[in-house]
């Protein structure tokens, strides 16, 4: 798994199958045998838009999978049959690999057990234990695997094997290797300049090598690259460094090895022994327990709680390190409740007591809490009495750890504002546990003191419900399940808001809690229904806290956020939000991420939590003038729409462009090189593109609105998405129809006609592109009339119609070659032309035709039509008996296909080269044909899906062989559904 997903039987590697298959078994793998939900399995393939057939998808992947694996496994003793791999479990399965068989498990054990040499103080042998884990890694982590899952874990398995190197790459600096460390330092520090560590590292092994220049030529590049982006300074542990390296501090130096122990002479009976030094008497220390009250109604957080306890051996013996536990997210998600709650369940393991303080990191009065006056408090807790205490800090934090050394004591600092608040109050002995929460990432802790992250994310809906039943009562939750989810909605899930919903309920146990969620519908859009008296617990103040803490150009983008319209904006959107080069908004998405009002769920995508979202809109509508939202909004939208046209042009670049006005200042489109880029930016903003079309027409901007869903044209047809497709056209028609443009609304109408007949509703498809005919009449829009006619040819021959088909197709053909300037127009009419022909007998005809349009096609590099073209020639040459033939065309237009992403047609060739190999007596191969492109239509949710499994039945339910009618003539019922062959024209 560290590189890409392989496996072995013996010396044997095994076949895994698609990448979404190897997902699942990677999701499996990762559970180290623990149970995976179908629902969970769905959502590391899919993400949140899971296809109507996934779950059928999902199940063929694991059978399929099983036969892989369990493949040339021996029976068991008592003959019970090969030992399984994958096991169902209640809704799920879970996979039966021990660690051992996994190149990840193995990578654990060596950094752990190097982690435990270390802290022994073995160095040598623990850097050969994480010279030895590394070696195992072979690239990228779960490399070519698509889905959300894939995407994490890519990330946090990067992140572990960053831990390690530089802890290999110190323990080499240690061990006197810094010259052997400083090129391989060097191209680290390179590809991640942010990474402080690294720097730290790099700076130590060359003024130990005698390049105290270069040294210092390291920091200044970093600080640079953190200052730009970023807009802070380096840390505290990397700026001592550069005063000490300015310095030459003799500490720098490599510590020599330790002198072989000294013998002591030898003593005679005579001689008496000197006396051992007498002991230090221990300063008198108290036992505290300054923990607050755990909360009675505490639900849910099983996977947080489980991911915590892991930090504690589970022996019960005391940690062999300082343990660092930093618990982040947004305000109201629960942090102190969960610290505090884990605190109580562990504080018998650590007899010399507990210390709590409240840092007021992002207190309501602004009163940070100093390190010292924290220090104080846990000093005069401990029994020193405050004349033993002295003023500066440094010496504060040294007694500090002198009291806690050969100690056992649980530490809870809540509510900290950042690394430095926190770093004085670490013990610098093994046996204690610290807890931090914080609204900041707490970057510097993590990196230089070893904390083990745990972010919060919003209760699931499972328990959201959990934690109203504690608080309510399971019986009235379970009267009103409706009421119930629309409070759980309108709550977003913020442990905040519930309980102050829950709150008022409980206080009018007599109201029904229909009323609860009417008040929270009315009030839907604000955040009135969750106010307080008490400003702890009112989620606009505790919102408040961390945006007034935010520096002016953070405040100024989250502040706009609010007038965003996606799911979520990545870096060039906000950039286009605010008027800024996207390298100039990269540091307040960092600062708005490290604070926890953005989550990054994906590198480079941020989301707004709901009710953050709807505190910034509140923001944003009493801090920004109406000028200045309105300039946001159509820089916002011109970047999209100009970026959809930049990624139209790859992909339908012999198809005519719609008209676009200049973009506005401040907006900087994407400039497209490759189709994948194309493809992958229009998927990635897919749902940000379909909002942003209604955001156009409500916001008075309705050339973008019908624009828009016209240069999305390429990007729905190839992937499928007929649902958006058809939900823009309406609202791009209703927009340019408001705004009296006529051109607009004869181009909406042509492209709303391609999205129906694509559903296969082709009356209203044709009854739309009469209207789009009668307004290129009106308009003298001669290319308007001809794309309308050639459209209709192509409606009607999906339709069942192709004598209509050839009447119209050639009426097209003949204004396109007059104009004598449109390939993809003759290209596709030719193809479709052919394509009626095959359908009414006329093959003579129909191969003239279509050998024509491939001449054109592939004079214009129209891989495209080419395609649509090959698949047609499969279907004449099946029908003629020619099947060697067939196969090949079809073989060619899958090529054609792929190379540019139309997944659309490659489900369908798929389809129809079944059929000919199921004529030709392969039905295996035809079977599996077909299963691909039910995997494929299955990933798209295309309704073409259950044809195929029609297919699929009728294969098991007849024996194989030559089909009726398979000879040299063509045979009954070979006119076979072909109403995704073509693209339409414009």
């Amino acid at each position: 798994m560290l590189g890409p997903v392989r496996a072995w039987h013996g010396e044997r590697e095994l076949d895994l199958g698609s990448p979404q298959q190897r997902v699942v078994l990677t999701t499996l793998l990762l559970r180290r045998g623990r149970p995976v939900t179908v629902g969970e399995l769905v959502d590391a393939v899919w993400g949140e838009q899971p296809p109507t057939a996934a779950i059928s998808v999902l199940r063929t992947y694991v059978s399929r999978l099983r036969k892989i694996l369990e493949a040339g496994e021996k029976a068991g003793e008592n003959g019970e049959g090969p030992p399984r791999v994958i096991v169902s479990v209640a809704d799920g399965y879970l996979a039966e690999v021990p660690d051992e068989a996994l190149d990840l498990g193995l990578f654990e054990r060596r950094v752990a057990e190097a982690t435990r040499l270390r802290a022994a103080g073995d160095d040598s042998t623990a850097a050969e234990l994480l010279h030895a884990a590394l070696a195992g890694w072979q690239g990228t982590p779960l490399a070519g695997l698509p889905g959300p899952l894939a995407e994490s874990e890519r990330a946090r398995l990067g992140e572990r094997r960053l831990a390690a190197l530089e802890m290999r790459l110190d323990l080499d600096i240690q061990l006197g290797r810094h010259r052997d460390v400083i090129a391989e330092l060097t191209s680290l520090t390179g590809d991640h300049p942010l990474r402080e560590q690294l720097c730290r590292l790099l700076m130590l092994a060359l003024y130990r090598s005698g390049r105290q220049a270069e040294a210092l030529a390291a920091y200044r590049t970093t600080r640079r690259i953190l200052v730009s982006e970023l807009g802070i300074e380096p840390c505290a542990p990397l700026r001592e460094l550069h005063d000490s390296i300015l310095a030459a501090d003799a500490s720098l130096e490599p510590t020599p090895a330790p002198a072989p122990e000294r013998r002591q002479p030898h003593r005679t009976e005579d001689a008496p022994a000197a006396p051992a030094p007498a002991p230090t008497p221990p300063a008198a220390v108290s036992r505290p327990a300054q923990l607050p009250a755990d909360l009675p109604a505490f639900t849910g957080r099983h996977r947080e709680l489980q991911q915590i306890r892991a930090l504690l051996p589970e022996d019960g013996t005391s940690p062999k390190t300082v343990v660092i536990g930093a618990i982040g997210g947004m305000g109201g998600i629960g942090k102190t409740t969960l610290a505090v709650h884990w605190a109580h369940e562990v504080a018998h393991r650590f007899p010399d007591g507990q210390l709590y303080v409240n840092l007021r990191g992002f207190d309501p009065t602004g009163s940070v809490m100093p390190p010292g006056e924290a220090i104080h408090i846990f000093l005069n807790a401990l029994g020193l009495p405050p004349q033993r205490i002295p003023a500066r800090l440094d010496a504060q934090a040294a007694l500090y750890r002198s009291t806690l050394a050969r100690r056992r004591v649980l530490i809870v600092l809540d509510n900290a504002r950042d690394t430095e608040q926190v770093r004085p109050l670490l013990p610098g002995a093994p046996g204690c546990l610290v807890v931090v929460t914080s609204r900041s990432q707490l970057t510097g802790l993590i990196v230089n003191d070893g904390a083990h992250p745990l972010t919060l994310n919003p209760l699931t809906a499972v328990e959201a419900h959990g934690f109203l039943s504690r608080r309510l009562g399971a019986a009235r939750v379970a009267a009103e399940p409706k009421e119930v989810d629309e409070i759980i909605e309108y709550g977003a899930r913020l442990p905040l808001a519930l309980a102050l919903v829950a709150a008022r309920a409980a206080t009018h146990p007599d109201f029904p809690l229909s009323a609860v969620a009417d008040e929270l519908r009315d009030s839907h859009g604000s955040l009135d229904a969750f106010t307080s008296s008490d400003l702890s617990t009112d989620v606009r103040a505790v919102f408040s806290w961390s945006y007034e803490a935010l520096s002016a150009p953070a405040a100024r983008l989250f502040r706009l956020l609010g007038l965003h319209c996606g799911p979520d904006i990545s870096t060039p959107s906000a950039a286009a939000l605010v008027g800024l080069p996207p390298r100039d908004v990269r540091g307040s998405l960092a600062e708005l991420t490290r604070a926890h009002l953005l989550t990054e769920h994906r590198p480079g995508r941020y989301a707004l939590h709901d009710l953050l979202r709807v505190y910034a809109a509140e923001r944003v509508h009493t801090e920004v003038t109406r000028q200045e939202r309105d300039q946001a909004v159509e820089r916002l939208l011109s970047w999209y729409l100009h970026t959809a046209d930049a990624a139209y042009a790859i992909l339908a670049p012999n198809r005519r462009r719609v008209p676009l006005d200049p973009p506005p200042a401040g907006c900087r489109p994407l400039v497209f090189t490759t189709h994948d880029q194309a493809v992958d930016w229009c998927e990635a903003e897919r749902s940000g593109l379909v909002a942003a079309v209604h955001r156009a027409a409500a916001s008075g901007l309705p050339g973008i609105a019908w624009r828009l869903p016209a240069t999305l044209w390429g990007f729905f047809y190839l992937r499928s998405h007929l649902q958006d497709w058809l939900d823009t056209t309406r609202t791009g028609l209703a927009a340019a129809r408001s705004d009296h443009d006529q051109r607009g609304e004869a181009w909406v109408l042509r492209d709303m006609s391609n999205a129906l007949r694509s559903l296969g509703r082709h009356e209203e498809a044709i009854s739309t592109l009469q209207q789009s005919l009668v307004l290129c009449r009106k308009l003298g829009d001669l290319e308007g009339r001809v794309s309308a006619t050639a459209n209709m040819g192509d409606i009607y021959l999906q339709a069942g119609r192709p004598e209509k088909a050839v009447e119209y197709t050639r009426r097209a053909l003949a204004i396109h070659r007059v104009l004598g300037k449109d390939a993809w127009g003759v290209g596709i009419g030719l193809a479709n032309l052919g394509d009626a022909y095959q359908r009414l007998g006329r093959f003579d005809e129909a191969v003239g035709c279509l050998e024509e349009a491939m001449t054109v096609l592939r004079a214009s590099g129209n891989r495209w039509v080419e395609g649509v073209a090959l698949d047609i020639l499969g279907t004449v040459r099946h029908r003629l008996g020619r099947h060697d033939d067939a196969i090949e065309a079809y073989r060619q237009a899958l090529q054609a296909h792929r190379d540019i992403g139309n997944r659309w047609g490659e489900g369908h060739t798929l389809g129809h080269l079944g059929e000919v190999l199921l004529t030709v007596g392969q039905a295996e191969r035809a079977r599996a044909t077909w299963l691909r492109a039910l995997e494929i239509f299955g990933e798209l949710d295309h309704p073409d899906a259950e044809h195929v499994r029609r297919r699929l039945g009728r294969l098991d339910e007849c024996p194989p062989g030559p089909a009726p009618g398979s000879g040299g003539r063509p045979g009954p019922g070979t006119d076979r559904d072909r109403k995704a062959a073509s693209p339409a024209r414009p």
